[in-house]
């Protein structure tokens, strides 16, 4: 299970935050080629002066860090070509400066992703952990 974890110095409204979700968690499936129900993303929101990068020119058009804790296996193309899209993403969504914008990937087995029903497999290129999980009763 990708944990998607960003960090923003801005709070965007609740629409705001399902939309840009979304695009992350398809931006996410379709260059690591994974499917979606695994996905995991988190928004904190903090004040203006609560982060502090040294690359962001003007912290009052936000910054933002990303802290993605993903599956052993992807190339350093995939990984780059995700983070180049989510920037892309942060620009267009909220007029984030790619240059105040900071990925750090962070890889594990995949014994080290824990379900209620099940521990991830390793990652294979066009996989979907959750293929053949019986849907989830509410």
């Amino acid at each position: 299970m990708p944990h998607l974890q960003f960090e923003t110095n801005f709070t965007p409204s609740a629409e705001e935050k399902r939309r840009f979700a979304g695009e992350v968690i398809r931006h996410f499936a379709e260059i690591m080629d994974t499917g979606t129900d695994h996905i995991g993303v988190t928004l904190r929101s903090y004040g203006r002066e609560d982060l502090a990068f040294g690359r962001a020119e003007d912290p009052a058009r936000g910054i933002v860090f990303l802290n993605a804790d993903i599956r052993k296996g992807r190339t350093a193309d995939q990984k780059r070509r995700l983070a180049l899209a989510i920037m892309g993403e942060l620009e267009r969504t909220w007029g984030v400066p790619k240059a105040s914008i900071y990925v750090v990937y962070t890889e594990h087995d995949g014994e080290n992703f824990q379900l209620s029903d099940r521990v991830l497999p390793g990652w294979t290129a066009g996989e979907d952990p959750l293929a053949d999980a019986p849907p989830v009763k509410s």
